[in-house]
């Protein structure tokens, strides 16, 4: 995706508000990598359109407060895979 870096910003800005998104998801869909999304949305977002900047700054901040849970239930996930695994390996 190469475009300029102030195009990009606000592109990335509104995908994150329609879709209620995470970094890793915008950069995931965009093809790039987190750090330029983070980057895009927290400096060069700010001076091209404050008003978007302040939305997707709401909905990051939401983000962070939820990470945990979302790492936790991804954990979930992993361990209950391997025990299906195991219980697989077990039948046969």
């Amino acid at each position: 995706m190469k475009t300029q870096p102030e195009g990009r910003a606000v592109m990335l800005g509104r995908y994150i508000i329609e879709n209620r998104t995470t970094v890793r998801g915008a950069a995931r869909n965009f093809g790039i990598s987190k750090s330029t999304v983070h980057k895009d949305v927290s400096e060069r977002l700010k001076q091209e359109d404050p008003e978007l900047y302040e939305k997707v700054k709401d909905i990051l901040e939401i983000n962070k407060k939820e990470r945990h849970i979302r790492g936790g239930l991804a954990t979930k996930r992993k361990y209950a895979e391997i025990a299906c695994r195991r219980k697989k390996i077990r039948h046969f």
